[in-house]
């Protein structure tokens, strides 16, 4: 678990998006879900109270260097490493998940604009890369459903809802609604399996988590139409309680779901302190991710702190990027986010 940290610069009111982008956009998702990923009404067991002892997930000793690569934004050597998993444990969804995430931040990157004062992934086009993602849900999907069919497990039904939560993301950051939805509505169902199997198994809170706070910022008319849908509803309030289980107890979950519990409170509830603390110790973690040093410099400059949002924004310029295309979006969103403080030009040097 990631401890919080205050306010200190170590290294360096968005409006509501579409129905269906707010299912699940994001999962990491997100989910998302995360921020968002797509999006069975028996709300909700007992998650009233939180576990007195988290489920750790029994996970291969390879994955921690993976998902260090992931959050520290090698993705080229994640997604190298997550092949080399799969080579090993054929038959395990987890290695098909992660090269997955490796891709998914490349697109979010890829697809990052700055809006509303702040950047985040809104739209991305078909594009033929898209197909090489969706076949790696589609893996860990049937490698998960296999197991079930086998000997059913809390693991294998929660890594059931990643994948489905994979494809989702996708879908929702295309803007394809009723997939979106489709699989969204098919992760929670495996999630909230995963929590009747074992009702300590914190990394299921984080999909469970995003569904519940994204479904809920829908609109008065966007919940009509989730009713006629058949989608189940869900509450902000419990959506934060989840994701903040998430980050507390879960093995795989804890840093991307403080991520999107950090945009997600930014973008909606304008709750920028709060947000600024969960993204900070991520910066500080990973200072060579530069999506959150945007996400930090952003929180910064809501707040009325300009100089330690340039300091972040000029962090996020300054870091390498392998991809060429997620480094000029970076080096974009930085010279925008920079322009929209407003500050006067340094004087040239004599």
């Amino acid at each position: 678990m990631q401890q919080r940290s205050g306010n200190t610069l170590n290294s360096c009111s968005a409006k509501a998006e579409p129905c269906a982008k707010l299912l699940w956009m994001k999962i990491t998702a997100p989910l998302a879900f995360f921020r968002s990923a797509g999006i069975a009404c028996l709300f909700l067991l007992a998650f009233s109270l939180g576990p007195a002892h988290a489920t750790q997930l029994p996970l291969p000793p390879e994955v921690p260097a993976i998902l260090e690569k992931i959050y520290s934004f090698d993705l080229d050597g994640a997604q190298e490493a997550a092949k080399h998993l799969q080579k090993e444990h054929p038959d395990h969804p987890l290695g098909y998940l992660l090269e997955s995430d490796a891709l998914w931040w490349r697109f979010w990157c890829a697809a990052a604009e700055f809006k509303y004062g702040m950047s985040d992934a809104r739209r991305r086009p078909k594009v033929p890369a898209d197909q090489h993602y969706f076949e790696l849900a589609t893996t860990a999907s049937s490698l998960a459903a296999a197991q079930i069919k086998q000997q059913e497990s809390a693991e294998m039904q929660f890594y059931a809802g990643m994948a489905d939560a994979a494809s989702a993301r996708l879908y929702a950051l295309r803007g394809e609604n009723r997939n979106t939805a489709r699989f969204g509505v098919r992760a929670r169902e495996h999630f909230l399996r995963a929590k009747v199997l074992d009702p300590s198994l914190a990394d299921a809170d984080f999909g469970l988590g995003l569904y519940n706070y994204y479904v809920d910022t829908l609109s008065a008319m966007a919940k009509i139409m989730r009713f006629f849908m058949g989608i189940p509803g869900g509450s902000k309030q419990e959506g934060v309680r989840l994701l903040e289980q998430a980050i507390a107890d879960g093995t795989l979950t804890p840093s991307v779901a403080r991520f999107y519990l950090a945009m997600n409170l930014h973008r909606y509830d304008q709750r920028y302190e709060r947000a600024l603390t969960l993204i900070s110790p991520l910066a500080e973690k990973y200072p060579s991710n530069p999506l959150f040093q945007l996400a930090r410099g952003d929180l910064f400059a809501k707040l009325g702190r300009k100089q330690h949002a340039l300091q972040c924004y000029r962090a996020a310029a300054a870091l390498p990027v392998r991809d060429p295309e997620c480094q000029a979006r970076i080096q974009q969103l930085a010279r925008t986010s920079i322009a929209a403080l407003g500050l006067q030009q340094e004087p040239a040097a004599s």
